[in-house]
């Protein structure tokens, strides 16, 4: 704010000059209280000059007057950690989707299209997040890959590359530092790339799933201080205690947030707490809703209002030190958002930056959408493989033998273990015809590489047919989860000759697809169109067996190296802990 701008806002706060807006008979949640009461609010361009209680209103003079009529109005919900490629949506048509929903500001860690597309990637986002009716910030990717020498991405950012990209504008800091074991074990790359963040007093994102005790307290002292992957209340409980900020999540697949609260909510207000989407679709996004959606289901599991309100507005503008956001108050910016109830909070009207963006669950502010050549460019690029590629070469002729390979611990959780299976051979490979394991290939899909790794799946429930994807956290090679070969051979055809996207086949064709032709994980549909290709294809993976919340996002959970124990990559079966390449026979 320049001092022209602040004599105008002293102006209109002591009744000199003419209010742009005054908005009367509002229930401001107030977020520095805790309190809510009829107010009226003044606006002085993309500020606020004044709020007062109406009882003590002056009516001070004013262009234009909205009465709420005793509807609540709170800041600007804030997401504070989100991957936007996990909506398939570029961030323009990510912003038509969330904005009607009361979303005015997120925080976004890109390391989805980072790794596929390096810094060519983040530029993209923030040049098609550009001039948008909202705040869009970001992060920079800390693991890219997400753990040296077990994967192969599109990229790799070392600490010199990460200092540079720390400098761009709308970055806060550096995005979920996943390799928690090299943290823990002072790595040198990750000490390195920890340090040239925290030199530049950049915000250090945490990813921590299911570190407790000593190795929670170390992770610490390297550095990070938040974390989005807690997934009960009791490790939400020692993190919160430990100053850790816990960003409870509801995404499409992992819904934290009613455990989370209901062994949090007796603490007093903690600072340290805040609500994320995480990786949200857009079904559930223009269905359920978007931030308001997580508001909406922590009062649910008993968090107070007000206290659900803070974690999406003043708390994580205070984590992110975003001065003047996250309330509404003199010197503010005018971000804020009209609802009817305390307890479905559907949101009516979103201002933004002083001005009516949204009405009624539409937009009314005009998105302008870039024009970009990384949109019109195919990325993905794959070896032309057969279907003998896809076999499995076993060390005996015929008989039966055992295989190393990963089994998922539950329909719905991303958490695998090591499990050793016997299985057929047949003419020289492994046979699991009549049994209800699966086959999993990570087919590397960046220039000059031809890695591809088999491996062994159980209770991916995956009943015929294949199914593969380029959105393959955080590697997004292309990984195919197969019954018989040749329908991988196909998948791997039509993924690359499209630029990427969801695919099933089955007895040699392909079925159906969702293309993703950006970086192999965006489309460039609209929120509305894509919503009804997804859902498509998530019904036909539930009839094909996978019968989860997402079945669509399923696949993609194989290759994610940082989740235990063991997972895929294109070099082979990996475990996660010990952080090696597993020898399966």
């Amino acid at each position: 704010m320049n001092k022209l701008e602040r004599r105008k806002l002293i102006e209109t706060a002591l009744g000199k000059r003419e209010a742009d807006l005054k908005i009367e008979n509002a229930n401001l949640v107030n977020v520095f209280s805790g309190e809510i009461y009829s107010a009226s609010i003044y606006l002085c361009g993309e500020y606020i000059a004044d709020t007062v209680e109406s009882k003590n209103d002056t009516n001070k003079p004013a262009k234009k007057i909205i009465d709420l009529k005793g509807k609540y109005l709170a800041p600007g919900f804030i997401d504070s950690h989100l991957h936007i490629e996990s909506s398939h949506l570029t961030p323009y048509h990510f912003a038509e989707a969330v904005i009607p929903k009361g979303t005015t500001t997120i925080v976004a860690d890109p390391h989805e299209i980072g790794n596929a597309l390096g810094e060519e990637g983040i530029d993209y986002m923030l040049n098609a997040s550009e001039n948008l009716p909202m705040n869009q910030y970001f992060l920079i990717p800390s693991c890219v890959p997400s753990v040296v020498g077990l994967e192969t991405t599109g990229a790799e950012f070392n600490s010199e590359i990460i200092d540079k990209m720390l400098d761009k504008e709308r970055v806060l800091g550096l995005g979920e530092i996943m390799d928690y074991i090299g943290v823990i074990n002072s790595d040198k790359r990750m000490e390195d790339i920890i340090d040239v963040a925290y030199q530049k007093n950049k915000f250090l994102q945490g990813h921590a799933p299911e570190v407790t005790g000593n190795d929670l307290s170390a992770y610490l002292c390297g550095g990070p201080v938040s974390c989005h992957e807690v997934r009960n209340g009791f490790h939400a409980k020692e993190k919160i205690r430990k100053g850790m900020t816990v960003d409870a999540r509801e995404s499409s697949i992992s819904k934290n947030i009613t455990s989370i609260v209901e062994n949090i909510k007796d603490f007093k207000s903690p600072r340290n707490f805040t609500l994320c989407t995480d990786d949200r679709e857009p079904k559930d996004i223009l269905e359920k809703g978007h931030i308001n959606d997580c508001i909406r289901t922590a009062v649910k599991a008993g968090l107070d209002p007000i206290e659900a309100v803070r974690a999406v507005t003043l708390n994580t503008a205070q984590v992110y030190n975003l001065e003047k956001l996250g309330a509404i108050a003199p010197g503010y910016k005018a971000d804020m958002v009209v609802f009817d109830n305390l307890k479905d909070f559907n949101v009516e009207t979103v201002f933004f930056k002083g001005k009516i963006v949204a009405e009624n669950n539409k937009m009314v502010a005009e998105i302008i959408k870039p024009s970009l050549e990384t949109e019109n460019k195919n990325t993905v690029t794959v070896k032309d493989f057969k279907a003998d590629d896809f076999r499995i070469k076993a060390p005996i002729e015929n008989g039966t033998m055992e295989i190393i390979g990963m089994e998922y611990i539950s329909r719905e959780r991303s958490v695998t273990r090591r499990k050793v299976f016997t299985v057929n051979v047949k003419n020289g490979y492994i046979d699991l015809q009549g049994t209800e394991l699966n086959f999993v290939a990570v087919v590397n899909r960046y220039p000059e590489n031809d890695n591809i790794a088999l491996a062994v799946v159980e209770n991916f429930y995956l009943e015929k047919g294949a199914v593969g994807t380029t959105y393959s956290h955080d590697s997004h090679n292309l990984t195919i989860i197969y019954n018989k070969a040749e329908d991988a051979e196909i998948i791997c055809k039509r993924a690359s000759e499209s630029g990427g996207g969801v695919f099933v086949a089955e007895e040699g064709k392909i079925i159906d697809e969702v293309l993703f032709p950006i970086g192999g994980m965006l489309s460039k549909k609209p929120a509305k169109e894509l919503s009804v290709d997804i859902e498509r294809m998530n019904n036909l993976l539930k009839e094909y067996g996978i019968r989860t919340d997402s079945p669509v996002t399923r696949p993609s959970t194989l290759a994610l190296i940082v989740i235990p124990d063991v997972k895929m990559s294109d070099l082979g079966l990996v475990d996660v802990v010990k952080q090696e390449v597993i020898k399966q026979f």
